[in-house]
């Protein structure tokens, strides 16, 4: 057994079991990857994966249980390399964010600045997606850290904690209506067309279980992934808009107004994910206490050991 074999079998199922694909991932041949899978699983005593004449089609019972050891062992041997490569240069190296938009372009400008300016040899990366897609990105090693709302503290294999609460805005024209109320309601909301985030961000499911706790059925006009464009949308006065707080400047959104709603749809909590049993280089602790004050080491070393105390804001 050799870890050529281990890397094998798990590009081949990430390659959805095509090991041409595989090969290519992996820089080798398809019938060297194909004789190395057949090769374990007669030193294991026991098939991998199920077949259709030489094609693979899945993985088999202990198929899964192999590869759930398979992913342990890679993941140690990942640790390994990364704790030689801290030890051979502690201020300098990569680290690779995964984060949704609302946070890259409204909490993150701030962190990385400063970030920077401690560990300027550092070499960042920000990749974006939905909350389902960076947890994956974390998950497959594709990325450190992941930042989202609290939908991710639900995702298996990952550790998070709470970095910050927000509430939700609702943005309208400098002369709307809606702005002379005193205290605006669902009802007074689901009268004008809405602009608001797509089902997958920023606390959506949470505004669409408001208006349907009252029966409510909103005039939902437009759906998009950046609070940019519901603004740009509001300010052609095609309706009003739903967004993070976070999201609206009173400086840079001079034609807009903003009225606070979180007493209607709920605090929302963004959170920080890494996989469970990573190695985290010294200067990503180091960004964590940057973007929460309230997090340090030791809290995070002790989320990351298994250790059952919950921590909230």
């Amino acid at each position: 057994m050799n870890l050529h074999q281990l890397r094998f079998v798990r590009e081949a199922v990430r390659q959805n079991y095509n090991l041409t694909d595989a090969a290519k991932a992996l820089f080798t041949s398809q019938p060297g990857v194909s004789k190395a899978i057949i090769e374990l699983e007669e030193e294991l005593g026991v098939d991998i994966f199920t077949r259709h004449g030489k094609r693979i089609r899945g993985l088999t019972e202990p198929g899964r249980l192999v590869l759930a050891s398979v992913e342990l062992i890679m993941q140690e041997i990942d640790s390994l390399k990364r704790i030689g490569k801290e030890y051979a240069a502690q201020d300098s190296g990569s680290f690779t964010i995964a984060t949704t938009h609302t946070q890259a372009r409204y909490i993150l400008p701030r962190v990385v600045q400063a970030f920077m300016l401690k560990f300027p040899k550092v070499r960042l990366s920000l990749l974006q997606g939905n909350p389902q897609q960076i947890a994956e990105m974390v998950q497959r090693d594709q990325a450190d850290l992941a930042i989202a709302t609290e939908s991710i503290a639900a995702i298996a294999g990952l550790i998070t904690l709470p970095c910050y609460q927000w509430e939700h805005v609702v943005v309208v024209p400098p002369d709307h209506a809606l702005l002379k109320s005193k205290a605006v309601s669902l009802e007074e909301i689901a009268g004008f067309p809405l602009i608001t985030y797509d089902g997958a961000f920023a606390g959506r499911s949470k505004i669409d279980h408001a208006f349907g706790l009252r029966g409510l059925k909103p005039d939902v006009l437009l759906e998009a992934i950046d609070a940019d464009v519901i603004k740009t949308y509001v300010e052609l006065g095609m309706g009003i808009g739903i967004i993070a707080g976070m999201a609206f400047d009173a400086e840079r959104d001079k034609n807009l107004r903003a009225i606070p709603v979180g007493h209607l749809f709920g605090m929302n909590v963004s959170r920080v994910a890494v996989k469970q049993g990573a190695y985290l280089r010294s200067y990503i602790y180091t960004f964590i206490e940057l973007l929460a004050p309230t997090l340090n080491r030791k809290l995070i070393e002790q989320a990351m050991s298994g250790e059952k105390d919950h921590y909230e804001l």
